[in-house]
């Protein structure tokens, strides 16, 4: 759980942080802001099994509420992680 975090409409924020499979590389990282019905894909196939990936988040919202935002790793074999971090923030 990252720690929720409060911004005004129009500003961005941007969130980070690292995932590892173990012996398995990571060959995306996907978020998800409705829950996990749909998923955006970034490609870090460049990735090796022994090595931390970082990856970062940048999002604007347009509308004031609370979101929610998770994020998984998707390893070599296609395999999604069991459970995804989330990030909460609210948009005054």
């Amino acid at each position: 759980m990252i720690a929720p975090q409060e911004l005004d409409l129009g500003q961005t924020i941007t969130l980070e942080g690292y995932a590892d499979d173990f012996d398995k590389s990571i060959v995306a990282m996907e978020f998800s802001l409705d829950g996990g019905k749909t998923w955006t894909s970034h490609d870090v196939s460049d990735t090796t099994a022994d090595l931390w990936v970082h990856w970062t988040y940048s999002f604007t919202p347009e509308e004031r509420g609370a979101y929610q935002l998770k994020v998984r790793s998707v390893n070599e074999r296609g395999q999604a992680s069991p459970q995804a971090a989330v990030a909460e923030f609210y948009v005054r």
